[in-house]
């Protein structure tokens, strides 16, 4: 098996089936980091990367965020774009068995199941933004336009002001 095809991640098969063009930045990293160390680390400003967050509604229904890694999730604000009447966070230890990724590895690509994404409407202010390309030590960059070729994606004012 060679090294590239070990560093490939159900989100980077996905993009490469679908022809989508994106970047895919590794870097070595034990554990996971915070958004920010993940951004320093890899010299790219924090406004750029976005953190995948999922959410269960208390209608039982899961939705995915998209956030500046440097924010805070509106929970206020997540539950009335996607008409519900509260949510909550899931918890660490449900992500794996939901999702198929693990915490600090979360993409919004190639999840076991898709579910109603939101990305923050700041990601329409660059030609790139980064998020996880599925594991621990990768990000991936597109163009949110190409990543909605993928996702369903709604923008939305998502964060903590």
């Amino acid at each position: 098996m060679s090294k590239d095809h070990e560093k490939k991640t159900n989100a980077i098969r996905e993009l490469d089936a679908a022809g989508l063009p994106y970047q895919a930045r590794y870097f070595d990293c034990p554990e996971a980091l915070s958004g920010v160390e993940v951004a320093r680390k890899l010299g790219i400003d924090p406004d750029r990367v976005f953190k995948t967050l999922v959410t269960q509604a208390k209608s039982g229904t899961y939705y995915v965020y998209m956030i500046p890694v440097a924010c805070t999730l509106d929970l206020k604000k997540a539950a009335a774009v996607a008409g519900e009447k509260a949510l909550a966070m899931i918890k660490s230890k449900e992500l794996l068995p939901l999702t198929g990724y693990v915490h600090g590895g979360c993409s919004p690509i190639g999840m076991k199941k898709q579910f109603s994404t939101y990305l923050d409407e700041t990601a329409t202010l660059y030609e790139t933004i980064y998020f996880s390309g599925g594991r621990i030590g990768c990000q991936l960059e597109m163009s949110p336009v190409d990543l909605e070729r993928i996702v369903a994606i709604n923008y939305a004012d998502l964060t903590v002001v």
